[in-house]
């Protein structure tokens, strides 16, 4: 039986420092460029005054931070989930970066530097420890049409 884990999915209603519906919740919303079918856990916070992207069907697990902006050393700078990437739970996103398409950033993960396309990577930092089978990248992309 094939998932599909985006076939109920409506755009959230997304209020500045207010819990969405599905209990998550951003800073700067006008600066969060959120796309099609994206699944974001309960409690995840995003900060995104310097600007967060998040593309088409991407998963983020619950309790994750994404921070666009560091209070404590000052570094700042965009991030961008690309498309049908997949953050687990309780991972950080720091200022500044990308993951890459297909990618998967294991939960309890600290993501400093960019991750490239179609690999999995966790850690912390999180480093690429494989790259994702091309019959992976398939199911995946499965569950996300």
């Amino acid at each position: 039986m094939r998932i599909m884990r985006f076939s109920e999915w409506k755009y959230p209603e997304i209020t500045e420092r207010t819990l969405t519906s599905y209990y998550w919740l951003v800073h700067h919303k006008d600066n969060l460029k959120l796309g099609y079918k994206t699944d974001i856990g309960a409690f995840t916070y995003i900060n995104a005054q310097k600007g967060v992207t998040i593309e088409d069907y991407v998963q983020i697990g619950s309790h994750c931070s994404l921070y666009s902006l560091s209070t404590i050393d000052g570094k700042e700078g965009p991030i961008t989930l690309k498309r049908n990437s997949r953050i687990g739970t309780h991972s950080v996103i720091l200022p500044g970066v990308t993951v890459g398409e297909n990618s998967v950033v294991g939960a309890c993960s600290l993501v400093d530097r960019d991750i490239p396309p179609n690999v999995v990577a966790f850690g912390t930092p999180a480093v690429v420890q494989r790259p994702l089978t091309p019959e992976e990248i398939l199911k995946s992309e499965g569950e996300a049409a």
